[in-house]
């Protein structure tokens, strides 16, 4: 095999690796965002829970004085 033919086959080899790992990253960084997505309405679901027991709380003791 001739020094051009292993550069070529060098470099298709490089591109190669490079978007199979630009493919990878994608993912991660997408499952990241989803993560991150489902951690944040899990944080505003816990906040409004909080906030409705709370307003009751503060009605019921409110209507009993």
């Amino acid at each position: 095999m001739s020094n051009q033919n292993k550069n070529q086959n060098n470099k298709g080899i490089a591109e190669g690796i490079k978007e199979t790992a630009g493919a990878a990253f994608h993912t991660l960084h997408s499952a990241l965002e989803t993560t991150e997505n489902v951690a944040m309405n899990a944080v505003d679901a816990t906040k409004n829970a909080a906030d409705y027991l709370t307003d009751n709380g503060n009605n019921r003791d409110r209507s009993n004085d």
